[in-house]
């Protein structure tokens, strides 16, 4: 089974893009989504987070957003020290998920893969590329943030341009249909790929 990491920057259209291969039968892993889950359920990252921000860091049993936000809005190791504590449960976590699938390729999508060098564990990397204006527009109406917020968070995050020459495949995500035409060319590729090995 063939392990495909999706990623590409804040507002660039990944989710819709997994949407997309979901919608074509490939099971998809949303790695944000666990990570939130796991923040909230497990007693380790609890403690540690805890640790690392402070008792604030849940108010009334909850994972307090906004303050682990603003923490790690212009604080790059803080924010590489958060990482360190969630991302190997959730890698873990995906391991599990990975085998329990019966499909010729899976894809797990996920927000960083070469800024803390974990692109090396799958066999595909696909980048989702937009440019960067609607992203930031889409990210403000998305989330109701400022642009400053959004351009911190694209600012934290590589380029386009380098997570590009890195990746095994490209999808420019411009318009809606050119898109789902690029998704399913992938697909075919992948299974394609799957099989052969």
């Amino acid at each position: 089974m063939i392990t495909v990491g999706l990623t590409g920057g804040i507002g660039s259209g990944k989710t819709t893009v997994a949407k997309m291969f979901e919608a074509l039968g490939v099971p998809v892993y949303i790695a944000d989504h666990e990570a939130k889950r796991l923040m909230h359920t497990s007693q380790v990252i609890r403690k540690k987070l805890i640790k690392l921000f402070g008792e604030k860091a849940y108010l009334n049993n909850e994972l307090n957003r906004p303050l682990l936000a603003e923490a790690i809005f212009n604080d790059r190791k803080l924010l590489q020290q958060m990482n360190a504590i969630v991302h190997p449960k959730v890698k873990a976590h995906f391991i599990k998920w990975k085998a329990k699938q019966k499909a010729p390729y899976v894809i797990s999508e996920v927000a960083i893969v070469f800024e803390n060098d974990t692109y090396k564990n799958y066999d595909y990397i696909i980048t989702v590329t937009a440019p960067e204006q609607e992203r930031i527009s889409g990210v403000i109406a998305r989330d109701h943030s400022t642009k400053e917020k959004v351009q911190a968070i694209i600012n934290n995050q590589w380029k386009d341009a380098e997570k590009v020459k890195l990746s095994d495949y490209v999808i420019s995500n411009t318009n809606m249909e050119s898109t789902k035409k690029q998704v399913l060319q992938l697909h075919n590729l992948l299974l394609k790929n799957a099989t052969s090995d």
